[in-house]
């Protein structure tokens, strides 16, 4: 996973386990600091010039990251990227199809 803005990442680096920490507390243990780092890159920045963005409007970012809006967010990208076709469901696929052409002639 390459982390965008990597020299700002290491910069704002405690802030991010800080907010790390509180979603685990919340139990949400898979979190990581790079997925809080994407998704504030991607949305709360996303039409922002990070480069110019003052510390504490970054630290004040981070901070305000609710756990709903992580996984809001992260379900949506996760249903943006997943094919429901794949071939890992090829098999299942065909034999839904196979059943619906069974299931006709009644």
């Amino acid at each position: 996973m390459t982390i965008e803005y990597e020299h700002l990442f290491q910069k704002f680096l405690p802030a991010l386990i800080s907010k790390r920490n509180e979603f685990k507390m919340q139990g949400y243990k898979m979190v990581t600091v790079q997925d809080i780092w994407g998704i504030c890159v991607k949305k709360k920045w996303r039409k922002r010039n990070i480069q110019t963005l003052h510390a504490y409007e970054i630290v004040e970012d981070l901070f305000s990251l609710t756990a709903a809006q992580y996984m809001t967010y992260s379900q949506i990208e996760e249903s943006k990227t997943s094919n429901w076709f794949s071939v890992l469901n090829q098999d299942e696929l065909q034999l839904l199809l196979h059943q619906q052409e069974q299931k006709e002639p009644l």
